[in-house]
């Protein structure tokens, strides 16, 4: 079997799945070829996993001081470069397309008639019950056209009775170890507002990773840190929280170590909102709108969240999309869910 795999490359989130799932698929010899786009092609890091990868532009979303900029984003798309690149994009040799939220791969995939499967987050937003904020008109519309797919699979911290799978979470970086030290990762916000934010807390040590940071440093009481994915991990074990933007995969990772969270979502971005909102219901993390001096201070007293055995291993899923019947996907996601054990504080809210 020969695959093309697509992926959203604006932030990390969707790549850290796809590593996941790049190493599962590896295990059982596929054929698979990699498609990024979303990012300049000199921004991606840590890729060894992905092999002769190629990039697109892409289309994402532009963000200034923490909200959606829908001017610049308009500004910044190159739409006829993107319809070229589906045009031109030969799938004819692949038997199966997987896809999250990728948008050259999908309409190329559709347009060949080929079956795409959609492994997303982005997916549970268009099933019932899921909770989610500001999801209008527009927002539906960008959900069922960016990378439309034959089935979608949605990726969730809870299932709500639907075919939703868990994340997978590979803890990749085992420690012993620990720290007063709390992770900080707001890739959307202006570095120096965030700086201002920690500083405002001297008692308290930061490690603090964002794209703006060029080399590592330390100012007063935040370690500035380059993008790297081992490190980055061995800071998350090693932390006593993570302060973020409310994107999927940290969270994930956060919630699968225990640790307690303090969200300040995208505005104007209805997955991030959605998103918070929904660990705020249930008991998970402490979510602010704005760079709160005061929030921060009582956020930092509070005790770490019980740790959730989220999977690490997508081995069923992969033999499921092998398998060619793609019929049942809610016994795959009952499967999967069987053996997590959800916190005790919040059980009840979870049943829901």
């Amino acid at each position: 079997m020969k695959i093309l795999y697509g992926i959203q490359g604006t932030g990390n989130g969707h790549i850290t799945r796809a590593r996941v799932m790049a190493k599962a698929l590896a295990k059982k010899g596929l054929e698979v070829d990699y498609v990024f786009s979303g990012r300049p092609a000199g921004q991606y890091f840590d890729m060894e996993d992905f092999g002769n990868y190629q990039t697109f532009k892409g289309l994402s979303f532009v963000s200034e001081h923490g909200t959606i900029s829908y001017l610049k984003t308009i500004q910044k798309a190159r739409p006829l470069k993107m319809y070229k690149d589906i045009q031109n994009f030969d799938v004819s040799s692949y038997d199966l397309i997987l896809n999250d939220f990728e948008p050259i791969t999908a309409w190329a995939g559709r347009k060949a008639g080929k079956k795409v499967i959609n492994i997303s987050h982005q997916a549970v937003f268009t099933k019932d019950k899921v909770p989610s904020l500001g999801l209008g008109w527009l927002n539906r519309q960008i959900l069922r056209n960016f990378a439309p797919s034959d089935i979608a699979l949605g990726v969730h911290w809870y299932h709500y009775g639907q075919s939703i799978m868990p994340p997978f979470i590979e803890r990749e970086v085992s420690s012993s170890s620990s720290s007063e030290n709390v992770l900080v990762y707001m890739p959307f916000e202006d570095i120096n507002e965030v700086v201002e934010l920690l500083e405002s807390q001297l008692d308290q040590e930061f490690v603090l990773y964002h794209p703006d940071v060029k080399a590592q440093r330390k100012v007063n009481n935040v370690l500035f840190r380059r993008a790297c994915r081992t490190g980055f991990l061995k800071d998350l074990e090693e932390s006593k929280g993570v302060i973020a933007n409310a994107g999927f995969e940290l969270s994930s990772e956060a919630l699968c170590a225990g640790k307690k969270l303090l969200l300040k979502p995208l505005q104007g971005q209805f997955e991030q909102e959605s998103n918070a909102e929904t660990l705020r219901s249930l008991g998970l993390a402490t979510v602010i709108n704005g760079l709160d001096e005061s929030e921060l201070e009582r956020w930092l007293l509070l005790p770490d969240n019980d740790a959730i055995n989220y999977p690490s291993d997508p081995t069923p899923l992969v033999e499921w999309l092998i398998s060619g019947d793609h019929t049942q996907p809610d016994v795959l996601c009952k499967q999967l869910w069987a053996s997590i054990s959800l916190p005790q504080f919040s059980r009840s809210v979870w049943s829901k």
